[in-house]
This record gives C-alpha cells, structure tokens and sequence, in this order.
C-alpha cells in the first residue's frame, strides 16, 4: 500500500510496544485528534503540547503520559513523564514543560502522548545547541487563513531533511465568519474549508474551537510534528489590528468589553500552542522571550500588538486643508508624533540587555522575531503603472467595503505616504527609538517580519540614514496578498523603485522564508509554492540573499 510521511510516523507511535500506563478511572475511548507540538525549546528541554479527545466529555479529565526517547521507534525512551492530565477546564489540552532536566544539547528527539491506551502520533523536537555551533536552519512563517488556501507550505517544511525550529510570527488563526463577503471566503467556499464555528469568534468557546480547527489539518500537523515551534501572536489571534485596548474588528455595542474578549483569545491561545505559560503574576500579554543558539545566534521574540501600541491611524483620519483638500502636513505630524509606539520603554529596554549579552558572549548574530513590517514604504504611485481605465476595473474588482479605501490610497500614495500604517511605519519615532537600542548595543540584528503576506528583503536606516539591521519579512502561509488583487501589476516591483530601502518585494508569492545561519553569514531564502488552491504543488526558491556580519546584503 502507499504510505506517506505522516502515515509513517502515526504508525511509528501507534505501532510500538508500550510500557504500562498509569490509568485514569476512566477507561474510555479517546483519540489524539489534533496531533503533536513542541516549542520553546532549550539546551535540554521542551513544551511539548497534545490534545486529548474523549468519546465523552463529561468525564472531567483524562490522564495522560509523555515519552521522550532517542529513536522513532521508542526502544530507547529518556524520559516518561507521568500524573499528566488532559482536563475539560482547558478544553482537554495538555501541556508539559520538561523544566530543563533529562535531555542533552542540540540533539533530536522523538516524543509521543498515552492516554487510556491510546497512543498519539509521533513528533520530533531538537534541543538547542550548547557551545561551538557550526550552524542553523530556522523557518520563518506567518499568516494562516484556513479558508484562504491549502497550507501547502507546511507540508513542504515537514519534508525538510534539517529544520532546527519553526519561528512563527503570528496569525496562526484569524477571528472572521463564514458569510459569503467574509475574508478569504471565496477561496474557502471552493475548497470546502470553512471557518468553524461559523460567526466571527469573541468569546472563549469560539476561540477554542476555531484553534481545533486549525489543528485539525494534515499539513499543518505535519509541521509541528517536524520541528518545534517557537511562536508570538500577531493580531487575528484576537481581532483584526488590535492594538491594547482596542481592535479595528472589535465593535463594543454589540461585542462586548474588548479586554473580556482579549482575555478569552489569550486564555485558548495558551492552551492550544506549543508555548511557556506566563510567569504566576506576569502578563498574559508579556510574550517577549530570547532563545539562544550555541555560540552562532541569539533570537529575541517581540511583542508589537497588546503590550504598548497605540492605536493605528489611518487614511480616514486625514486632516483637510482650508480648501478642503488633503492636509499632509498635519498629518505627518500626527503620524511623527514621539508617543507613538509599539514596544514600550520596558520591552524596549530588555530588548537592549538581550542583544549586549548575546555580543558579550560572542554571538556573532541578534535576530529579531518581529510582527510587522519595519522598512520605511512609501505607497507607490499606481496610477503611473497602469492607463486609468484599467486602474479604475482594478478598483471595481475589489470587494465593495474595500473600494473606497482602496481608491482613497491611491490618490494618497501620489503625495509620498506610507503603504502601510498598521505597520511600524504609523509608529516612526517608536522605531527610532528602537533603532537607537540596536546602536546602543553596537548590533546590527536580522530584523524577521511577517502579517504583509508578502515577501521583503529590506535594509534598514534610521532617520540620520545610518543602516542599522537588514529585514526578511515571510510572506503567509495562505492569507490573500496585496498584490493578488490588483490586475497582474507588479507591485512588488512598484514598491522596490519608489523605496530605497527594499531590495526585494514579492506581493503575491506565498510561502516562507529559510535562515541557513553559519559563522560566515546567514542565507534569508524566500521559499515559494507554486500553488494554494490544490495538490500537488511544486516548491521553489524565489530568491535568496545573504548578509556577512558587517551588514553587507548580497543576492545569490
């Protein structure tokens, strides 16, 4: 018979000898529906995440044991972690964090979940490296619309022969219905993936249960059980440009207190990803943390969206002039303001402490986990690229709620504004400040960025035009793209000509990027799959570009 990768590995786990299994009471049926995770890793030790499902729910809790071993086959088990519990009051998910003990460095792993005397399927996890490391592969992945396509992209990374982590940047679920107008819903409704439950998600039932439709596809399974994942949310873990107190897709009079519903998206976002659960006292929202790789590389996760962000501006707050014509100056102001800001002065400042230890220790590489685009984009002037009627067809393609932004853009961009404001380019001096961390900590870090379904190679200046980081910023995994709606203009290359600071961008290629980190330098690879909307798919190498540990950027 056929047996693909993830049958192998279901049968790896399924087929093994099993030691005997402390039982819970209940002896029911259960099933591992959801698959396996890790993340977070260290030098010896993990998260390691599964979600149990029982026949019947009234059960309460069901439990459960983790085995850890140096072979597929568990012949060799390093670890049995026992008194585990599957409970209903976080949805059945399991959690388990091996508190650094048992596990050696920058060794892989296999691990499994038993619950009832069902055996889960089989995941693989790599500890990290401790000491001389020669190098690094880490992907770099964002935007997951589930209705938006097939995640093609991640079964193109569960085959990779070496993959260190999965460094996600957020929007791993998004918050939309199932309604025909809905985001990616003409995409979703060909391909008979849509959202559960069907209405836009706000409280804590729906949460979880759109993070279980999400784990419930193949390919995405097959990723997590490749590689751990080291995550941070973007904003449709919550709503659509949320910032601290507020979302552009929240609506208090009929959804309620928007700090309620963040509070549920973050509880079922805890419970249903691969990551440490906040410190007792701490934030929910403080989900900044470093991880560091041997002697090669130091990777800060950021937090851009609920810590400290102001809320965004937009083309709709454009102030008028006297003879009621666009007020760019006044704008300009607005948008330069010194309180805007995305990080706060505390991020900020551990930020800074986390890239002196690592060029203290003699890292010679600072990367940074980072959300959004931090290249300055201007919005380039497309009614130069296109006669006026195709432009105006254009704009008529676009779905009807989308069209007078659109329009509206268009005629801003011809002034020198910014493509996007929800990215750091509506928080100017906030990356100023941030810039000066990176001088003051005499680094010039990888700066990584997703959420612009798009690919960018970027090099980064701050206001005096001193280059301070080069960006690679991943396009989604599935999520619409700019430049899929715009008549086949080349907006990718539209933007590289009106910005200095972008080498490269790809508005409509979806995929994600590859990190070969050595000593010498680091290889950004924008990986691409020729197709969302079916099986099978090829897999290309759209560009790739490398940065010596001066900051030079070269194209291969």
């Amino acid at each position: 018979m056929n047996m693909d990768r993830r049958s192998l590995l279901g049968l790896l786990g399924a087929g093994a000898a099993s030691p005997a299994v402390a039982q819970d009471a209940n002896t029911g049926s259960v099933a591992f529906l959801h698959g396996v995770a890790s993340g977070d890793p260290d030098t010896r030790s993990a998260v390691f995440w599964t979600r149990v499902t029982p026949a019947d729910p009234s059960v309460g809790e069901v439990a459960v044991v983790l085995e850890v071993a140096n072979d597929a086959g568990f012949g060799d088990i390093v670890r049995r972690s026992t008194g585990l519990r599957a409970r209903a009051e976080r949805d059945f998910t399991v959690k388990h964090d091996l508190d650094g003990q048992g596990l050696e460095p920058g060794r892989d792993y296999f691990y499994r979940f038993v619950a009832n005397g069902v055996i889960s399927p089989v995941g693989r996890v790599r500890t990290l490296p401790e000491g001389a490391t020669a190098d690094l592969a880490l992907a770099v992945v964002s935007c997951q619309l589930y209705p938006g396509g097939l995640f093609n992209a991640y079964d193109a990374l569960s085959k990779r022969d070496r993959l260190d982590a999965v460094i996600h940047l957020g929007d791993y679920i998004y918050e939309y219905g199932a309604e025909p107008s809905a985001y990616g819903m003409s995409t979703g409704a060909a391909l008979n993936r849509i959202p559960q439950p069907a209405h836009e998600i706000v409280i804590l039932a729906d949460y979880r249960t759109r993070h279980a439709q999400y784990k419930t596809d193949p390919d995405l399974q097959a990723a997590h059980a490749r590689a751990a994942f080291i995550c941070v949310w973007d904003d449709h873990e919550v709503a659509n440009d949320a910032w601290m107190t507020g979302a552009e897709n929240h609506q208090p009079e009929t959804e309620g207190d928007f700090a309620t519903r963040k509070a549920a998206a973050l509880r079922a976002y805890y419970e249903w990803m691969p990551i440490r659960e906040p410190k007792s006292g701490a934030l929910n929202a403080a989900i900044n943390r470093s991880f560091d790789f041997g002697d090669l590389a130091t990777l800060a996760m950021v937090e851009t969206r609920l810590l400290a962000r102001g809320e965004q501006m937009t083309f709709a707050d454009m102030p008028k002039t006297a003879a009621g014509g666009p007020d760019v100056a006044a704008f300009e102001a607005l948008r330069q303001a010194p309180d805007r800001d995305l990080l706060g002065e505390r991020q900020r400042q551990w930020i800074g402490e986390t890239l002196s230890r690592s060029k203290a220790a003699g890292r010679p590489w600072q990367i940074i986990g980072n959300q959004v685009v931090m290249a300055k984009v201007k919005g380039p002037d497309i009614s130069r690229m296109m006669p006026p009627e195709q432009l105006q067809q254009m704009v008529a393609s676009l779905p009807e709620d989308a069209r007078p932004q659109v329009a509206a853009a268009i005629q801003l961009f011809k002034l020198g504004l910014p493509f996007n404001l929800d990215s750091w380019d509506g928080y100017p001096a906030g990356r100023e400040r941030l810039y000066e961390t990176f001088a003051a900590a005499d680094v010039a870090p990888i700066v990584l960025s997703g959420d612009s379904h798009a690919f960018w190679v970027n090099e980064l200046h701050d206001k005096d035009g001193a280059r301070r980081a080069v960006e690679f910023g991943t396009s989604s995994i599935s999520s619409p793209s700019p430049g899929d709606h715009v008549g086949g203009l080349p907006l990718g290359a539209a933007l590289s000509a009106a910005n200095p600071e972008v080498r490269f961008c790809d508005q409509t290629s979806k995929g994600y990027v590859m990190l070969n980190i050595t000593q010498d330098r680091v290889v950004g690879e924008l990986c691409a799959v020729s197709t969302i909307a079916a099986k099978p798919y090829e897999l290309k190498r759209a560009k790739a570009f490398a940065v010596s540990p001066t900051g030079g950027l070269t194209e291969l």
